[in-house]
């Protein structure tokens, strides 16, 4: 096999919503393969802490940047700043997530505004920016963080099931229109891993309870089983990989 098939060593790669978290996660999983990473949130000075966390860590070179990834002209604003200081990123991966929860007829209207925009508007918003300058180089990596939301519902949370698969077909659109400038795009779908945005939700017994035995694999995620999945969509091991799904959720969604 080539030796250099998985290697992403000096690529940049951005990671929203990565100040904390399964975004945080990520982006120490490319770290520690060799890449230079850009971290995101909204909050300049806890970026700032988490980057400088996570270059003397892992040793690697870490950027931050700080805009809010719901509001199209910022974005572009810093994402061009971004391009202009740093060059195009090589990887792209979108991370930046919100959950709401309510029953259907009771959820409030911000709060569904709030996840379109957090959720899927940023996939777009962000995307874009960074899509202009891949395809002037001539190749890049699109990750969007999709979930298992992305396939099945479940009670309290159809708006972010909404988003979710929002966001797996707007991965299938990207694809269709960026893979000839050699940008493959594809998305990585969660199952239940113990996040912090769902920490109501593992430190329920009964939750925690279902999630085992819904589960293929009887247990929850652990952040390290996402970056396996990752490194392939972001390495050249996947040059022919564009558009797809991928489901890391220890086999929920293969089961009734």
């Amino acid at each position: 096999m080539n030796p250099t098939l998985f290697d992403i060593q000096d690529k940049l790669a951005l990671v929203t919503g990565s100040s904390r978290g399964l975004g945080n996660a990520l982006a120490r999983g490319l770290a520690q393969q060799g890449a230079r990473v850009v971290l995101h949130g909204r909050e300049q000075a806890q970026v700032e802490r988490q980057a400088q966390a996570l270059a003397e860590e892992t040793g690697a070179n870490v950027e931050a940047v700080s805009f809010d990834v719901t509001h199209a002209r910022a974005a572009k604003e810093a994402l061009e700043a971004l391009v202009e200081r740093c060059g195009a990123p090589d990887i792209l991966v979108n991370n930046a997530g919100l959950q709401r929860r309510a029953p259907f007829n009771e959820f409030a209207p911000n709060d569904w505004d709030a996840l379109v925009a957090t959720n899927l508007s940023s996939v777009f918003y962000v995307s874009q920016v960074v899509t202009r300058a891949m395809s002037e180089r001539g190749s890049g990596k699109v990750v969007n963080i999709g979930s298992v939301q992305s396939k099945l519902a479940r009670e309290t949370i159809a708006p972010y099931s909404a988003t979710k698969g929002g966001v797996a077909l707007l991965t299938q659109g990207m694809a269709a229109d960026l893979t000839r400038f050699n940008i493959q795009v594809n998305c990585i779908s969660p199952g239940y891993f113990k996040t912090e945005m769902n920490t109501a939700l593992w430190q329920d017994p009964d939750f925690n309870a279902w999630v085992e035995k819904r589960t293929p694999a009887q247990r929850w995620g652990h952040f390290d089983e996402l970056v396996g999945t990752l490194i392939y969509l972001c390495s050249g091991a996947s040059s022919f990989v564009s558009g797809q799904n991928i489901f890391v959720d220890g086999g929920m969604t293969s089961v009734v």
